[in-house]
């Protein structure tokens, strides 16, 4: 990469292109295609996530600006109609699968914290994004009301999604994940919400050797076995050893659970954690925890900084092909970042890539700019 490159001729290299080629051929993507191939079609989409374009009409404008660029991008030509034709009818598979392959490149250079240096560290949760149900039928939520659900299973290390799966607004969470395939190993911590609880679920963590961290219910049936030794951290309240009394639930799981309830003393609010992990520290359970607010925070950047909530096609496919590349583009900064230990936030540094998109200087060069404290 040199100064003769724009930025985002630097962003596309990034991408590997023999095996983009390869699942191009495996799922025959260019198949009957004379023009705009599958790799048009990934650089003019990551173009508008990089670029925050609103429409179809913006991507063609915008692109035909900067025509002189082309041949950087090996790019012929580029019509919203064309646009709006493949990705409507080209799988959203195809870009999915890059996702796939430039996660492991972005995993082996994102930092570790004091947590996941221990354990492989796993949060999972969904976020709903609102669609109009008139334009986008096939995402039925409520009687009048349009969504689809991201479930995203988040790498602790780094804060870098290791799965997604998109439904549509109505599925519930627990339903997604107990027939998902996660891919945990079996020394993974897996940290949750309430809604999550299912104890036929839990069973079936516990026996591949996972360990789950989530809130108790307030009406959850339990008998206390026994106390765990009585701790000098003033914010244990409790730590029991229990048994669920319900025989349902216990027909579910009949194994022991470990329920800490926890003061927070920043907050002033008091939490009843539950476990099957019985030689963690209490401490430890309240600091898995806590890790869960980083996926809040992920889904709050991509819906403000990524072009996930406004959408430039209609169908099932186009949503999906603009997802995946927004998850691309997403791995493509955090790896950027980490690989350069690049000390803003990535707020920062997605500003600074729209703005020098086209120009011709080196990524290392705009990362060491700084515009006031940029933090």
């Amino acid at each position: 990469m040199g100064y003769s490159s724009t930025v985002f001729r630097q962003l596309l290299t990034m991408i590997p292109r023999k095996q983009f080629a390869e699942a191009v051929s495996a799922s025959g993507a260019d198949r009957y295609t004379k023009h705009f191939t599958a790799w048009n079609q990934f650089t003019v989409n990551l173009y508008a996530q990089a670029s925050g374009k609103k429409s179809l009409r913006d991507i063609e404008t915008g692109l035909r600006v900067q025509q002189s660029s082309w041949h950087h991008l090996d790019l012929k030509n580029i019509s919203r109609s064309q646009l709006s034709y493949v990705n409507g009818r080209r799988s959203y598979q195809l870009v999915q699968s890059i996702f796939q392959r430039l996660l492991v490149r972005c995993a082996e250079v994102a930092p570790k914290s004091q947590l996941t240096k221990k354990w492989p560290l796993k949060i999972l949760d969904s976020t709903l994004v609102h669609l109009c149900l008139s334009v986008f039928p096939w995402a039925k939520y409520r009687k009048k009301k349009g969504a689809l659900k991201i479930h995203t299973l988040l790498d602790a290390q780094g804060t870098i999604p290791s799965f997604i799966v998109v439904t549509d607004g109505k599925q519930h969470d627990v339903r997604v994940a107990k027939r998902i395939d996660w891919s945990l190993s079996p020394d993974s911590i897996l940290v949750m919400d309430k809604a999550y609880i299912d104890f036929e679920w839990f069973h079936d963590l516990h026996s591949r050797g996972i360990t789950f961290v989530t809130r108790a219910k307030d009406n959850m049936n339990i008998e206390v076995l026994r106390q765990q030794p009585e701790s000098n951290n003033p914010n244990v309240i409790a730590d029991r050893d229990v048994i669920l009394s319900w025989a349902t639930t216990f027909k579910n799981y009949p194994n022991r659970l470990r329920l800490v309830t926890w003061h927070d003393t920043q907050q002033d609010k008091t939490y009843t954690f539950m476990t099957n992990n019985f030689k963690l520290s209490a401490q430890t359970v309240a600091d898995i925890y806590r890790e869960r607010w980083d996926i809040e925070n992920f889904f709050k950047w991509i819906k403000q900084n990524l072009k996930i909530k406004t959408f430039l096609g209609t169908s099932i496919n186009a949503v999906m092909t603009q997802i995946w590349t927004a998850m691309v583009y997403y791995l493509l900064l955090a790896y950027i970042k980490y690989q350069t230990r690049y000390a803003y936030h990535l707020l920062h540094f997605t500003r600074v890539i729209r703005e020098a998109l086209f120009h011709r200087t080196d990524i290392i060069h705009l990362l060491k700019l700084a515009f006031g404290n940029g933090k």
